[in-house]
């Protein structure tokens, strides 16, 4: 892991994380963050329990893809995908 990509834990559980250089900020797994906030059991688990949010969220008129970015992270296979991530804001 470098300062472009590192893990942060929080309850003991992992959330990747990103630093956006241009912006210099540090983004989030929205993944992640979800599987800890809503104490899900395994990655699985929590990604579907964020599609099945971010669709009810479009349903009701909500667009988290304005408050949710993609960049790359490295997945649990080790190759680099391309999450939605959010900044603290």
């Amino acid at each position: 892991m470098t300062k472009e990509n590192a893990i942060k834990l929080f309850e003991d559980k992992m959330i990747r994380t990103v630093w956006n250089e241009e912006e210099e900020e540090w983004y989030f797994s929205v993944v992640d963050v979800v599987g800890v906030l809503s104490d899900q059991i395994d990655h699985a688990g929590a990604r579907n329990y964020w599609k099945v949010l971010k669709h009810r969220l479009i349903a009701e008129g909500n667009e988290p893809v304005t408050i949710c970015n993609r960049l790359k992270l490295p997945a649990e296979d080790g190759k680099m995908r391309m999450p939605d991530v959010a900044s603290t804001e």
